[in-house]
This record gives C-alpha cells, sequence and structure tokens, in this order.
C-alpha cells in the first residue's frame, strides 16, 4: 500500500511538471510588447466561446459527411459458427447415444434507398447549410471579441497617458510645495496659502495613485479577455499616433455593407434556408419510400456426408429484393411535423429581421457615436489649448507673487479638468471611428 502511495504521488508530480514546463514554453512564444493587432489575433486562436463554435463547425461537418453516405448502399458480413451436442435415445441397443454436430452459416448483404421523396437530398443541402451557419457563428464570435479587445486596449492608452500627465502634475505641485515653502518661512505668503499647496499635492497624488490603479485593473480586464495565465505580466506598445478624425461615410451605405457582408446576418439567412429544407424533409413523409437489397448466403454442417467446399457450392444462394413502404396512416406525426416546421420557418423569419434590425440600429449607434465624438474631441481640444496658456501663465505669475494661491489652485484645476476632458474626448473618437469602420468591413488597426 505504501509502494502504491508513493508511485502515485511521483505519477502527480511529473505529470505536474510536465504541465508547468508545457505552459512556460507556451508563455516564452509570447511577445514582449502586444500591440492591438497581435491582442486581436491571439484573441481569435484562444479564446474559448470562439474555439467551441469552430467544434461546433467540425461537428456539423461530420453529420455533412453522414448524410451524403446515407445515400450509397451499405455492405455488411455475416458469419455464425455453431456447436451442437445432444442426447438421443438408441433404439436399437436401448439407452442413451450422446451426438454432436457443427454447422456455419455465412452472409453477405446490402441495401440502399432507392427513392424516399427527396428526405435524403434535402438533408444533404440543409446539413451543409448548418455547416455554413456555423463557420459564420464564430466569424461573429470573432467580430465580438474584437470590438472588445479594441475598447480594452484603448481604454489603457487612456489610463497610461492620464498617469504620465498626472505625474507631471504631480511634478510641478512638488516644485510649487518648495517654492512656497521658501516663501512662507521668509514671511511672503501666509500659512493658508502654504496650506492650501499642500493640500493640492496630496490631491494630485491621489489621483495619481487613482490613475495607476485605473491602468491595472484595465491590464486585467485585458488579460481577461486575452485568457492570459493570471501571473503574466502584460505590456501593451503605444501607438505613436491616434487617428481621431476621419470623412464618415454616410449613414444608408454603411449599414448596407453591413448587412451584406456582417457574419450574423449570413447567418441567419442560412438557417431560415435551413428551416425551409427542414419543412422539405418533413413533407417526405406523406410520400411512399422504396428501398432495394441484396444477399449472398451459404453454409455447411458436418452432419452431412458431402465435404465442406461441396456444401458451401449446394448451400449457396443469391436474393435480390425490392420494397415498397405506402404512408397510409401514421397517427398524424409527419403532419405534425410539416405543421411545425412551418412554425419554425416563420420564426426564422422573424429571427432574421430582428438580427438586420439589431444591427442597423448598432450601425446608426455607431454613426452618430462618431459625430459627437468628434464634434466632442474638437471642442475639447479648444478647451485644453486656453486652459493650457492661462495655467502656464499662471504658474509664472505664482513664481513671481503676482497671484493669490487660491486664483492658482482655481486655474490648475481648470486646466486638470480640461486635460482630463480632451484625454477623454480622444478615447471616444478613437474608439467610436474604430467601431464604425469595423461595421462597415473595415479591420481594427491602429
Amino acid at each position: 500500500m505504501k509502494s502504491f502511495m508513493i508511485n502515485t504521488l511521483m505519477a502527480v508530480l511529473i505529470i505536474h511538471t510536465t504541465y508547468i514546463q508545457a505552459q512556460n514554453i507556451d508563455l516564452d512564444r509570447l511577445p514582449e510588447l502586444w500591440d492591438l493587432e497581435q491582442c486581436i489575433a491571439y484573441s481569435k486562436q484562444q479564446n474559448i466561446q470562439i474555439n467551441t463554435l469552430r467544434l461546433t463547425r467540425k461537428s456539423t461537418e461530420q453529420d455533412l459527411l453522414l448524410s451524403k453516405a446515407a445515400k450509397y448502399p451499405n455492405f455488411s458480413g455475416n458469419a455464425t459458427q455453431t456447436y451442437t451436442n445432444t442426447r438421443n435415445a438408441d433404439l436399437t441397443v436401448g439407452g442413451f447415444q450422446t451426438q454432436s454436430s457443427l454447422a456455419g452459416n455465412y452472409s453477405l448483404g446490402s441495401a440502399m434507398v432507392l427513392y424516399n421523396g427527396g428526405f435524403l437530398n434535402n438533408d444533404v443541402k440543409q446539413k451543409k447549410i448548418l455547416t455554413e451557419s456555423a463557420e459564420y457563428n464564430a466569424q461573429a464570435a470573432e467580430n465580438d471579441i474584437t470590438i472588445q479587445i479594441t475598447q480594452a486596449y484603448l481604454t489603457i492608452l487612456l489610463a497610461k497617458e492620464n498617469t504620465v500627465y498626472l505625474n507631471e502634475i504631480v511634478e510641478t505641485s512638488t516644485a510649487q510645495l518648495k517654492l512656497g515653502e521658501l516663501k512662507y518661512n521668509a514671511g511672503s505668503i501666509a500659512q493658508k496659502e502654504f496650506v492650501l499647496l499642500k493640500a493640492q499635492l496630496a490631491t494630485d497624488n491621489y489621483n495619481l495613485i487613482t490613475s495607476q490603479n485605473n491602468e491595472r485593473q484595465n491590464i486585467l480586464i485585458l488579460k481577461q479577455l486575452l485568457q492570459l495565465p493570471s501571473g503574466y505580466t502584460l505590456n501593451i506598445k503605444t501607438p505613436n499616433s491616434l487617428i481621431t478624425t476621419l470623412p464618415v461615410i454616410v449613414l444608408e451605405e454603411a449599414q448596407r455593407i453591413a448587412l451584406e457582408q456582417r457574419p450574423e446576418i449570413k447567418s441567419s439567412i442560412l438557417e431560415k434556408e435551413a428551416a425551409e429544407l427542414e419543412l422539405l424533409k418533413f413533407k417526405a413523409g406523406f410520400k411512399p419510400t422504396l428501398n432495394a437489397s441484396g444477399s449472398l448466403v451459404s453454409g455447411y454442417s458436418n452432419s452431412q456426408k458431402t465435404n465442406y467446399i461441396t456444401q458451401l457450392d449446394n448451400n449457396f444462394y443469391q436474393r435480390l429484393g425490392l420494397s415498397l413502404f405506402i404512408p397510409i396512416f401514421n397517427n398524424r406525426t409527419a403532419k405534425t411535423a410539416v405543421e411545425k416546421s412551418k412554425i419554425a420557418i416563420d420564426q426564422s423569419k422573424l429571427n432574421l429581421t430582428n438580427t438586420q434590425t439589431i444591427l442597423s440600429q448598432r450601425v446608426e449607434q455607431a454613426y452618430i457615436n462618431v459625430l459627437n465624438a468628434q464634434s466632442q474631441y474638437t471642442a475639447a481640444e479648444e478647451q485644453l489649448e486656453a486652459n493650457k496658456e492661462n495655467y502656464r501663465i499662471t504658474n509664472e505669475q505664482l513664481r513671481l507673487g503676482g497671484i493669490s494661491t487660491v486664483d492658482y489652485l482655481l486655474q490648475k484645476n481648470l486646466y486638470v479638468q480640461a486635460f482630463q476632458n480632451f484625454i477623454q474626448a480622444r478615447f471616444n473618437a478613437v474608439v467610436s471611428l474604430k467601431i464604425y469602420d469595423f461595421y462597415k468591413g473595415d479591420p481594427i488597426k491602429l
């Protein structure tokens, strides 16, 4: 028992070590610095939901192969060998006599459907359509994860930029506090103004820490979307520039392109066609079915005096047959199946209309988001420029003692708010533009 436990523990340790080594190899292959395109490509390969849909497609491919094979004849063989031992009464000498016999039967058979109201042909068409639909479902899932990855990635860039900016604010506040301390010690400013500078530095430090926490949280969200190991350190690449404004195509054109190209629409159309083929399959239940079959059979027994080969030849026979099945009354089974398939067709039409409506609404919302974000970005940029210049002037005035601390902090807070509005507006402009372009078929790139 002790030896068994030791061997078990050793096996578990070996398996665990192998898993860790395999995981390390995978981590070694990951990039040190991720750009958006790498994040999207990696998520398409590793995402569990997408891979599950790909497995669903493989399953539908097997269903398609099975439906195609059903159109061809099957073929099977059978061999039976029996040994019989009996005790029979011996009338000549009296008593019982033990007798044994050996026999064998061999056969080959085949059957196929000649006509079944088009059920098999429609089944093949339907399975092919379902395979294509499963592929489009996987593509739709890829599109969804692409948008999520893009939003998470740009949110990290926003947090990083905000952190850099707040760090500069902290450095400025620290310098202003040191200058204020010198002035306070020299009696140039009152204690209240010096305390206000200390309080402002504390506020700036708090804002900086909050921004750093947001950055870490957003990195965690992106890691979870990429399904990376918890201990992995994710570093993303900051692009040289972000395009915030571009000419936007009219809404009607974007909706037309989306309705023609998006995989969720194609999948819904195929599901409607599959429902229509299901109706044709069930209608075959009202029609006769014609099957053909054939078999080759032979056998032997050692109770006969002829030899094995002769018996096989003498007992060899061939059989060909046709069977016709005509449905007359089947307790409304076929009728109910047909009526329910008609309902399924109506439901598939509703699903298609709903999918088209939702997609059109999303494209329209993306269009409005682009217009709003770009106008907001322009206004935020103008606001930042004005407050940036005012903040530079008040910094100089405070250094020279030409402005009170209260007035300085008021202008500084206006500048901080203007810069944060600018960063948020730029983020909204970039995200809305990428999503709108993505709906009309353009790949997402920074």
